[in-house]
């Protein structure tokens, strides 16, 4: 079948979070694609939708067979559909979790600068952010890793949250990086909950990590959150699953998901998440080619006209991270004058912590078109506000 990434969907005035904007902006911030999801999914919806009976839900051994399919034909990870538990998004599962294997005023570690949200499962928890920085040099991110054991090793450190793939800057953890991090938790009696939402978007045959995948002697200690949201554009679907290989564990964290009343699906949940996970395959693909063609785009338009910006995105998420500090080492006052002056939204990296004060986001998640005007408006932007 051939999908359609051209067509633009006008989602103006239609609750859209990110396109509840003034007519003449253009967002390119918010992580949520432009591109209509994969037909099968629609119809998988649409045939429930005919039953007319809307009645109480559970996830079955067909929605967990096909997760675990899933993960087995595209990333060749063993993940047994036994160690897992449906819930209604990676980030309330997040808090969730936080709350039951953690106490108030416990470090929770983080890898700035990183997806903003982690602050607020974090900080509105009643427990504190402790950074283990990435290391930029030239470009590049890397990690810290006597930092990062001294963190973990603090004994106020229960939980580390990690982004993997990691959101903004496109980094995949390699196996080796995995398994390391994944050894120095066990180390220090540290739960390793792994987010691992943008797993499927990865360009370039370059290939994810999941952290339920570590050897099995890493896995007592070892959450993974997964969802077809990223990857197939239905955020609004609210499903996801929680991977979790040790019994124990898993208990204590499925009593907690039900005592905060997560894991009862809506009636889409379930048909949905298992068309995408059985019949999604080809789509993925498609659109990662399309993926790679804006960045290819973008990349070509930025290095030949905005010469002082870096393009510092790794291969994973549809999101570029831009390196701006040699035009402003205030990410949020130059967003706001691209946003002002051309009606571009971008995220300032500001809100991701870390060195994120020197870069911005921009989501290229879009049909050609909209990449082509977001790129023009970012170009014409900068470059004004570099002969203020």
């Amino acid at each position: 079948m051939k999908y359609d990434f051209k067509t633009v969907v006008n989602r103006r005035h239609t609750d859209s979070v990110k396109w509840d904007v003034q007519d003449n902006e253009l967002p390119m911030s918010i992580a949520d694609m432009d591109f209509k999801t994969a037909p099968e999914i629609i119809l998988a919806m649409q045939e429930k939708l005919n039953l007319g009976a809307f009645g109480y839900e559970e996830a079955g051994e067909d929605y967990f067979n096909a997760v675990s399919n899933w993960y087995q034909l595209e990333h060749g990870a063993n993940a047994d559909p036994t160690w897992m538990i449906f819930v209604t998004g990676v980030i309330p599962a997040i808090s969730s979790i936080i709350r039951r294997i953690s106490h108030l005023g416990d470090n929770v570690l983080v890898q700035e600068p990183v997806y903003n949200i982690f602050y607020n499962s974090i900080e509105n928890n009643g427990r504190h952010v402790l950074s283990s920085d990435l290391s930029y040099h030239d470009g590049k991110y890397e990690i810290d890793w006597q930092d990062l054991e001294n963190k973990l090793a603090n004994p106020l450190t229960t939980v580390m949250l990690f982004c993997n793939p990691h959101n903004p800057t496109g980094i995949v953890w390699s196996n080796s990086e995995v398994e390391r991090i994944a050894a120095l938790c066990q180390k220090y009696h540290v739960i390793l909950l792994s987010d691992e939402i943008h797993g499927d978007i990865v360009r370039n045959n370059v290939k994810y990590t999941p952290a339920f995948s570590v050897t099995k002697e890493l896995r007592n200690n070892v959450i993974s959150l997964v969802s077809p949201s990223k990857t197939f554009n239905v955020a609004a679907l609210h499903a996801a699953t929680v991977i979790i290989p040790d019994e124990n564990l898993r208990s204590i964290i499925n009593r907690g998901l039900n005592s905060d009343e997560l894991a009862e699906p809506n009636l889409l949940a379930i048909p949905a998440t298992i068309a995408a996970y059985t019949e999604g395959f080809n789509w993925l693909h498609a659109l990662l080619d399309t993926l790679n063609d804006n960045f290819i785009y973008a990349e070509h338009e930025i290095n030949k006209n905005l010469r002082n910006v870096k393009i510092v995105s790794g291969p994973a998420t549809y999101l570029m991270w831009l390196d701006v500090s040699e035009i402003s080492k205030d990410s949020k006052k130059l967003a706001d004058y691209i946003r002002k002056e051309t009606g571009l939204i971008v995220s300032a990296g500001s809100i991701y912590r870390g060195n994120g004060s020197q870069f911005l986001r921009l989501n290229l998640a879009s049909p050609i078109s909209m990449v082509e005007d977001g790129i023009e408006r970012l170009i014409t932007g900068i470059k004004n506000f570099s002969k203020k």
